[in-house]
């Protein structure tokens, strides 16, 4: 295998490790409003108080995801 065909295969390989965290993040945010769904329907009062922390995590999981693509585009096009 040519040394230039290796280090450009190794390169979308590394990619595609990258862009895993990507698909983590996504299960991430269906558990966040999975509980955030769950814990209104038991108690409708609290909705107040959980929604802003439902965002806050949605938020930060989100801000995850998008250092994670980053990282995989830099190492795809870098």
């Amino acid at each position: 295998m040519n040394p230039q065909t290796a280090a450009m295969l190794a390169r979308d390989i590394g990619a595609g490790l990258a862009a895993i965290g990507v698909a983590g993040a996504g299960v991430g945010i269906g558990h966040i409003f999975a509980a955030l769904v769950n814990s209104v329907a038991r108690n409708p009062a609290s909705r107040d108080q959980v929604f802003g922390l439902g965002i806050l995590g949605f938020a930060l999981t989100e801000a995850v995801a998008l250092y994670a693509l980053l990282i995989s585009f830099l190492i795809l096009f870098g």
